[in-house]
């Protein structure tokens, strides 16, 4: 007998940057991380190239969730947890974090009274559920309300909105446990020089010209020369071994992205792949690893960029999109490897609507059998 009824889940669905997704509280979904992987995929509507029964976007960047609680971490405001919810294939991927979607914690965490709001601007410090790390979003807040208009303009989104002030601390090492994960900065994998590097993302960063390309194609230009996106890959699942993350075919990391001469006024060229699809921009936590790899000396981006000198050094990355200025305080210059222990950029974020998803209750029927708490462990059982 076919059951009618289907099982409502308090969310609120968020622009963060360029992407966005529904944003939950963990109280509101499974405690058991199979069920809530399964919940996810129906919530998006995921296998499905236009996930038509979900409320997914069919893209990458539109397929993301977001889950968030009230943190037990001594100075931490909020753990947040972030899900890559794959289109075609049931997959949920919880091993990289989201830059952009993290622009939406802090207001997702003071609309829900999680963080007390404070004028004019709210600080909402953030636990990166999936790597470990540490950032402190900056909202503007006027009389316990967020302010979402504004004059800030970010590249791959319309008009005009609040900036949002985002400060990422000590996040080398985020996925991979070290900046380097070979120890070095230049890597040759399969006759391509390449440098292997973890800032909050894990990226491959690659000379577009050794494949022939300038980084000033467009992602559909790209997308559709096959061959190079087949040997793209060969190289990201070398790499990925490399980098310790072990066989990445089902997993999102380690992104690739071709860097160039800027074309723009910029410092460098980018055209980034997540992983099979080439980025319309640039993601937040992959921007901030590419201008780490800027100040590193032997690198293959440091050959390409030509920075001033000094501690605090602003990075424009020039992407299909636009253009990413990112602000990077590294300890020392000079030929001794730096060690980046701030990256600052400006983001904003929308909340778009506010009540209920809802999935088949075959799928589930509410029923919260463990208490649902975003913590480390229950990460760790999605990878």
């Amino acid at each position: 007998m076919a059951r009618l009824s289907q099982t409502r889940i308090p969310c609120t669905l968020m622009r963060g940057g360029t992407s966005k997704g529904p944003f939950f509280l963990a109280s509101d979904l499974p405690g058991d991380a199979a069920l809530r992987d399964h919940v996810l995929l129906a919530v998006m509507g995921s296998p499905d190239a236009r996930q038509i029964n979900g409320i997914g976007g069919a893209d990458p960047l539109t397929s993301k969730a977001a889950i968030i609680s009230q943190s037990e971490r001594p100075g931490i405001d909020v753990d947040y947890l972030f899900v890559q919810v794959s289109i075609d294939r049931p997959l949920v991927d919880v091993t990289p974090n989201c830059g952009n979607m993290l622009a939406a914690v802090g207001p997702f965490a003071i609309e829900q009274r999680l963080v007390e709001p404070q004028a004019p601007v709210t600080s909402v410090r953030i636990h990166m559920v999936n790597t470990g790390n540490i950032a402190v979003a900056h909202v503007p807040t006027v009389n316990g309300e967020i302010i979402y208009e504004g004059d800030a303009v970010i590249a791959g989104v319309p008009g005009t909105a609040a900036a949002i002030r985002m400060d990422f601390l000590d996040t080398e090492g985020s996925v991979c446990g070290a900046l380097l994960p070979t120890g070095q900065a230049l890597d040759k994998i399969d006759g391509i020089d390449t440098t292997l590097i973890d800032n909050g993302m894990p990226v491959v960063i690659l000379r577009a010209a050794d494949f022939g390309k300038s980084a000033r194609e467009t992602p559909a230009e790209l997308d559709a020369d096959k061959n190079f996106k087949q040997r793209l890959e060969q190289i990201r699942i070398m790499a990925g071994e490399r980098m310790g993350l072990g066989d990445v075919r089902s997993k999102v990391v380690p992104k690739m992205t071709l860097i160039a001469p800027a074309s723009a006024g910029g410092d460098l060229a980018t055209r980034t792949f997540i992983p099979h699809k080439c980025h319309a921009a640039i993601g937040v936590l992959g921007a901030v690893t590419v201008g780490t790899a800027c100040v590193l000396p032997g690198s293959v981006a440091s050959e390409i960029v030509h920075l001033p000198q000094g501690t605090v050094k602003n990075i424009s990355v020039e992407h299909p999109s636009g253009e990413f200025t990112l602000e990077i305080e590294v300890d020392k210059d000079g030929t001794v490897l730096p060690k980046v222990v701030r990256s600052s950029l400006i983001r904003t974020a929308r909340a778009l609507f506010r009540g209920d998803v809802l999935v088949p209750s075959s799928v589930w029927d509410g029923v919260i059998s463990k208490h649902a708490v975003v913590n480390s462990d229950l990460s760790k059982k999605s990878r």
